[in-house]
């Protein structure tokens, strides 16, 4: 892969990139597209209502279980390595889930996908990080990354109601082969190859306690936020805290962590995570509500209220725009300070929204909140993966991607809770009398059982109730909203202050010491090329501003071309996949005593 002399990035590597977005947006639409699906596969394979839950989650838990895992084993075996091996496997667990002719078949199938959906997310970003060296190209391309991941989570609902109107509900198991197949036939050559050149084995024990970390965490948060309080998930949830705390430890002590936690000592990285966390909590937490109030509320299909949410695409859209237009003019810290600022706006607007206000209200009010979080996760997402270097890419694109997935989580939990701990209160001080405590029952647990209970009843009695629901539903979202505004205001004044030494534009960070002990030989002419890259734009880390990795107008002076510069694990120079020859520059180099002292240098 060739670059400018001046190396910026040339039309075969934005070309890449969208060979790149395609899998990101096929990821983020799963989960839209599976729930319109689930009723007609209730209807065909006749689960259980566990069944069906892990149909649902099976997919989720292992994706975020894995996340780490899976970027620490793209940087030793090759980043495109493992994203073509994940398109292959997540086409055919696609077409195993897509011929399921049993329930145990389509939760192994939800399974296949969690576990090479997890090989694909942090391997896309981690490449963009090797492809695109000048700070800007790179930004303009992680915006790209961060629009294609919205456009999934807001396109998936609209595509599986399209689908399910015309086809069966496999065919949504379908929509993701095509796009897999035009990875892995464009990859290989319009994607470059890298591997950090790490010795020792790879840490299959870190990787069980990643796994067993992040699992009974995310199962916990989950049934907590559905079920309400039970010892049960409880002691779940308890149990992935421990197993966390162990996994940490590990990592401290292993030759060879999964993550090197001196990244977490950086500013800029611990505080886009930590900020880029609180987005996803508040923006995620809040879908819940939306999509409820538009259907339950305002008596609309599930396909018309997908049509409806994509109104709010419009600021999300100008976000991102006014995002990359701000880059290199404006203090990070302002930056994300504001954006952070418009999403607490947005959830002020939500405090307005009662059951009988017009639609546009509840659309602008979650126009402005997507619009402030989006254009904030653009930035971190862009902080995290530059201040990490080069050979730390892929486990720190896994650990960003991670950190989103529990804010999610975390989101739906907290705020979910809250709604309904209003909802439920409310509603048993307003509930109609001479209903059965079996209905009364499932009224008060969802607005959904409230609106199915109010069907079978008198004309009077069901307009009491539904009255009374709509009411609790909303004085819930109300006291969520209020709580997502204080959460959005105390991240837009804690981001600001960890983000308040990076300026508006800086030079570049010197280079990373060299992870190899000595300069390479020239390759000789007879040699085959190898198909390892190992860039040589690794930023500095340091705890100062001058090595905090914020963009730059100013290419660095360490930008290669991306397919300059290239070494193997054992040392030796070696060309790109093309075949190109290249010759590795002699520089100064120090040693590293181990791969966590990377981070340190």
């Amino acid at each position: 892969m060739t670059a400018a002399p001046n190396g910026l990035a040339d039309r075969r590597t934005w070309t890449g990139l969208f060979v790149l977005l395609l899998p990101t947006l096929v990821l983020s639409m799963d989960m839209g597209v599976l729930f319109f699906a689930v009723p007609f596969i209730s209807s065909d394979l006749k689960p259980s209502g566990t069944q069906q839950l892990w149909i649902m989650d099976s997919y989720s838990f292992l994706l975020a279980g894995l996340l780490i895992p899976m970027g620490a084993l793209g940087d030793r075996i090759g980043r495109r390595r493992l994203l073509l091996g994940g398109a292959a496997g997540f086409a055919a667990a696609s077409l195993l889930g897509a011929y399921s002719d049993g329930v145990a078949q389509l939760i192994a199938a939800r399974a296949l996908l969690g576990i090479t959906g997890a090989t694909l997310m942090p391997s896309t970003l981690a490449l963009i990080r090797n492809m695109f060296h000048d700070p800007r190209q790179r930004q303009t391309a992680i915006i790209a990354w961060t629009a294609a991941s919205t456009a999934g989570a807001t396109l998936g609902p609209v595509a599986g109601g399209l689908l399910l109107n015309h086809f069966w509900w496999g065919s949504t198991f379908l929509l993701s082969i095509p796009v897999m197949a035009l990875l892995l036939l464009a990859g290989p050559f319009l994607l470059p190859e890298y591997r950090a050149p790490r010795d020792g084995r790879f840490d299959l024990l870190g990787a069980g306690l990643s796994l067993a970390t992040v699992l009974p965490f995310v199962y916990g948060v989950k049934t907590l936020a559905i079920e309400g309080w039970s010892p049960a998930p409880a002691l779940v949830l308890v149990a992935g805290l421990v197993l966390g705390a162990l996994f940490v430890r590990r990592q401290r002590t292993a030759a060879h962590p999964l993550i090197d936690l001196g990244l977490f000592r950086i500013r800029t990285f611990s505080g886009a995570l930590t900020v880029n966390t609180v987005a996803m909590f508040a923006m995620m937490g809040f879908t819940l509500f939306t999509s409820q109030y538009l259907q339950l509320i305002k008596g609309m299909s599930p396909l018309a209220a997908s049509l409806w949410s994509l109104v709010p695409s419009a600021g999300v859209g100008v976000a991102v725009g006014l995002s990359s237009a701000l880059s290199g003019r404006v203090r990070p810290a302002h930056q994300m300070a504001g954006g952070l600022l418009v999403g607490a706006l947005g959830f002020g607007l939500m405090t307005l929204v009662g059951p009988d206000s017009p639609v546009a209200l509840v659309l602008t009010a979650a126009g402005v909140l997507c619009a402030g979080t989006v254009g904030t996760m653009t930035l971190t997402a862009d902080l995290a993966i530059s201040a990490a270097p080069a050979e730390r890419a892929g486990a720190a694109a896994a650990t960003s991607e991670t950190a989103t997935e529990l804010g999610s989580s975390l989101g739906i939990a907290v705020l979910g809770a809250v709604g309904a701990a209003v909802y439920r209160s409310q509603l048993t001080d307003s509930m109609p009398s001479g209903l059965s405590r079996q209905a009364a029952d499932a009224a008060r647990d969802t607005l959904g059982g409230a609106v199915s209970v109010a069907a079978r009843l008198p004309d009077l009695a069901r307009n009491e109730l539904a009255t009374a629901s709509r009411a609790a539903f909303a004085d819930g979202m109300h006291l969520a909203a209020l709580v997502g505004l204080v959460v959005m205001t105390g991240a837009a004044l804690l981001g600001g202050r960890l983000m308040r030494h990076l300026p508006a534009s800086t030079p570049p960070p010197p280079p990373s010491p060299s992870p190899l002990p000595s300069p390479s030989p020239s390759p000789s002419p007879e040699a085959k090329p190898d198909r390892v890259e190992v860039e040589t734009d690794t930023p500095g880390i340091a705890n100062s501003p001058s090595a905090s990795g914020c963009s730059s107008d100013v290419p660095a002076t360490d930008a290669a071309p991306n397919d300059t510069p290239a070494t193997d694990a054992a040392g030796a120079s070696a060309g790109s996949g093309s075949g190109e020859a290249t010759v590795l520059a002699a520089a100064p180099t120090q040693g590293r005593s181990s791969s966590r002292s990377s981070s340190q240098s």
